[in-house]
């Protein structure tokens, strides 16, 4: 039997005081996880924007967009990994309507 799949769209944010390197970092670890658990439909580094309330004392975020493709049970634990990292000021995965 095959395994569903679904369409999701993950937007994080990152600290905005990393250096260039550490950002690219830190989107290069999501996205190898993106990849390794399902497909990497497109991903859009929005870069610095003002937040819409102040978190952890930060006015502002690095965007970024990533939409993918995987099994169902995958954005938990995509969840779980952003939740742990510190460097994540917010996240929030989505079922994608297509």
């Amino acid at each position: 039997m095959a395994k569903s799949v679904e369409k999701y769209e993950c937007m994080y944010i990152i600290n905005p005081n990393f250096s260039e390197e550490e950002t690219a970092a830190v989107v290069t670890k999501f996205k190898a996880l993106v990849e390794a658990n399902g497909t990497l439909d497109e991903m859009e580094e929005m870069g610095k924007r003002k937040l819409a309330y102040e978190i952890n004392y930060l006015s502002e975020g690095y965007y970024v967009l990533v939409k993918f493709t995987s099994a169902p049970e995958f954005p938990a634990e995509l969840d779980r990994v952003l939740g742990i990292t510190d460097d994540i000021l917010r996240s929030l995965i989505t079922l994608r309507a297509e």
